[in-house]
């Protein structure tokens, strides 16, 4: 049976950023391999930098190693304490495993301020230290169990080659990506969302990837006001002057509270592919049938054939009944309409304790698979429909986990397009919207 550790997912997240962004490996645990520090020396000396978790009655506490332990050779030691989601320190200095351990009968020495005795399950600590990790008056703690971990980067040699094979392989697939029975040359894919949700942040972020340097065509707004005014219709080149790439985003005015933002009317003239690029929308009516702007016999590679729904993954939890309510509408009517739909989530690593390292181990991390489930209750989405990014924004290199992210999001587009165009009939291609295709 695997040994498993009794860190808690979120204390677990504390020290994981409190000591660098390192993974734990479980090496050592007191109530299996037995409260001996000969034993516990012997399975971490020589395993790199370590941490060492005691649990208390009604505390966390334990060292940190920045070097391996080695016999006896002194090593840097950082102490701390874990109280609820706090965490305080103090450095110890250097100290050597035995006498951190109290190995070979080794009495306490006032001037280490420390020491673990394994054998007798207990703590003791000087008054000084007790009061710089801000415990209360009490220097000896009873040990109810020890942990040791091995500290690892969280995106070792060996993960950041696995990231760097999938973007490439990634890339591949979405440059020699055609459309289902090349029934059109390019796939269009609509970016809907609330205002500010990071919609051409996306674009942006997806022709970065393809330009091999961060950029900035489309405007951005921030986390509460949005910039896009018109309808965009952004094609992307693979690199500079290169071929279009098999995919257009399109980019509207964005979802607002009750009567504003985008015109539902204008949405499905958009669907339909009645609506030119660089039309000026009108928050308080839709587009005119007599308006420059307007298509009056669209052709199926005009017309949407994937929406992408955007979304802050920071703004789920306070989203006002009524947008909950028009999006759930809004997906309704699309659903009776035939078009396929998905939901992306953007800004995720602005989230509280969320790594790089849980942004390639997304099934694994608790708090963004919390809000895949919560987008999948307030509005309907299958978690399967549902991909997180975390765009660029401020930043001036391309990051390979980000670019994974990205690519991965806009691969799960184009099939669900797959999926529009293949349910379409092959014959007589129909307006999914009531007309005949010309």
């Amino acid at each position: 049976m695997a040994v498993t550790t009794r860190l808690a997912w979120l204390h677990e997240k504390i020290l994981q950023n409190h000591f660098g962004g390192k993974r734990l490996s479980l090496l050592y645990k007191g109530s299996v391999h037995g409260f001996c520090s000969g034993d516990l020396l012997d399975r971490c000396c020589n395993q790199g930098p370590i941490l060492t978790v005691i649990y208390g009655e009604h505390r966390i506490i334990g060292a940190y190693a920045e070097e391996s332990y080695q016999e006896r050779k002194a090593a840097s030691i950082i102490l701390f304490a874990l109280q609820e989601t706090k965490i305080s320190e103090w450095k110890l200095g250097l100290c050597t495993p035995e006498r951190l351990f109290c190995n070979d009968n080794v009495k306490y020495n006032s001037t280490t301020n420390f020491q673990i005795e394994l054998r007798n399950r207990k703590v003791i600590m000087g008054s000084k230290t007790t009061e710089d990790l801000g415990l209360v008056q009490n220097c000896t703690i009873s040990i109810q169990d020890c942990e040791v971990f091995r500290c690892e980067d969280l995106l070792d040699e060996r993960k950041i080659k696995g990231v760097t094979e999938l973007r490439k392989s990634l890339l591949s697939a979405l440059r020699t990506y055609e459309p289902y029975g090349s029934l059109v040359p390019q796939i269009r894919i609509l970016l809907l969302g609330p205002v500010g949700a990071g919609k051409s942040s996306f674009f942006n972020s997806v022709r970065s990837v393809f330009q091999g340097h961060v950029t900035h065509q489309a405007l951005m707004g921030t986390n509460r006001t949005g910039i896009s005014e018109k309808y965009r219709t952004y094609f992307i080149r693979d690199g500079k002057g290169g071929q279009y790439l098999p995919f257009i985003l399109c980019d509207s005015l964005g979802l607002g509270e009750k009567e504003g933002g985008l015109c539902r009317d204008d949405i499905f003239y958009i669907l339909n592919g009645n609506i030119r690029d660089r039309y000026q929308f009108n928050p308080m009516e839709s587009i005119k049938l007599s308006h420059r702007d307007y298509i009056d016999s669209p052709s199926l590679k005009d017309r949407i054939h994937c929406v992408a729904f955007v979304f802050d993954v920071s703004s789920m939890e306070h989203f006002s009944s009524q947008m909950i309510v028009k999006i759930r509408r809004l997906r309704r009517e699309l659903i009776n309409a035939g078009v396929v739909h998905v939901a992306l989530l953007t800004h995720v690593d602005s989230m509280d304790l969320i790594t790089k390292g849980d942004l390639i181990e997304i099934d694994r991390c608790v708090p963004l698979r919390s809000k895949l489930e919560e987008v999948q209750r307030k509005l309907g989405f299958a978690l399967s429909d549902i991909s997180v990014v975390s765009n660029y924004s401020s930043e001036w290199e391309l990051d390979p986990v980000k670019d994974v992210l990205i690519l991965s999001a806009l691969r799960r587009m184009l099939w669900a397009a797959d999926d529009f165009l293949e349910d379409l009939p092959l014959e007589k291609q129909v307006d999914v919207f009531g007309g005949v295709e010309a």
